[in-house]
């Protein structure tokens, strides 16, 4: 089965076991349900995310690019338009929108985001101007383009790094990240390997979110053996993106929140 028929297959089974507005008990849950993720807002930061992805999606140069993951489902070659990686390797409008809000919200003081493309994601999580942004991207192509692109935004406390994941997280630092965004090499292996050289930095407030878990049935694999970590205490699996966190007040809870 491909990727495309498997994330179709997944998504039909998604919307039959998911709900909106699940009775919930727990505060921390509610609240991030009712004031982020449904959020209704027009924020001001909203249109600056509309004016940046304008940016990428109508430029047509090409560029030569090197894949480090796990591939693409769209692309047949490594000659590609900025404005095809923005269209379709990079994050929707509502998606930019949704992690600027979840940023906004949860105020991290230190974001890392494995996965730069673009830069669509790191625009998000910028404009929420809550503290100190780590973007890593694998190509040097793709990373220049974002360097380009981001500067229009004047981002402060931001770092790009051309490098891949293995070797940025494996080279041990004193730093740690309150929001990770897994955004790189859906593969199953390397999502794995990147949570656990991460889990030594994670505190009770600390939140992953991993991006495509059901992109195929490696990430699916991945998504359960995370989410059923001893040290995982929620998830919230909405389909395209899936929310970690390891608040030790909490007892253990799972939910499938349809967006």
């Amino acid at each position: 089965m491909s990727h495309a028929l498997y994330s179709i297959k997944k998504y039909l089974e998604f919307l039959r076991k998911s709900t909106h507005l699940p009775r919930v008990h727990t505060p921390f849950v509610y609240l991030f349900l009712t004031k982020c993720l449904y959020d209704q807002q027009a924020h001001p930061a909203y249109s600056k995310l509309k004016t940046y992805r304008k940016s990428v999606i109508t430029d047509n140069k090409l560029i030569e690019i090197t894949d480090f993951g796990a591939g693409s489902r769209v692309f047949k070659d490594d000659l590609r338009k900025i404005s095809e990686l923005g269209k379709n390797a990079g994050a929707t409008y509502k998606r930019m929108r949704l992690l600027y809000r979840v940023t906004a919200y949860f105020k991290p003081r230190h974001v890392l985001e494995l996965g730069t493309s673009v830069g669509l994601a790191t625009a998000a999580f910028g404009l929420a101007e809550t503290g100190k942004i780590t973007s890593v991207e694998g190509c040097e192509k793709i990373a220049n383009v974002a360097k380009e692109k981001l500067l229009a935004l004047k981002i402060p406390l931001l770092t790009l790094k051309n490098e891949q994941f293995s070797s940025f997280l494996d080279r041990k630092t004193e730093d740690f990240y309150d929001l990770v965004y897994f955004d790189g090499n859906h593969s199953q292996e390397a999502t794995l390997h990147y949570f656990n050289a991460l889990l030594p930095t994670v505190t009770s407030d600390t939140v992953l979110i991993f991006d495509d878990i059901y992109w195929s049935k490696g990430m699916t694999a991945a998504w359960e053996i995370i989410k059923e970590h001893p040290q995982v205490q929620l998830s919230i699996d909405c389909f395209w993106l899936g929310f970690v966190f390891f608040r030790k007040e909490e007892k253990k809870q799972h939910f499938k929140i349809r967006l």
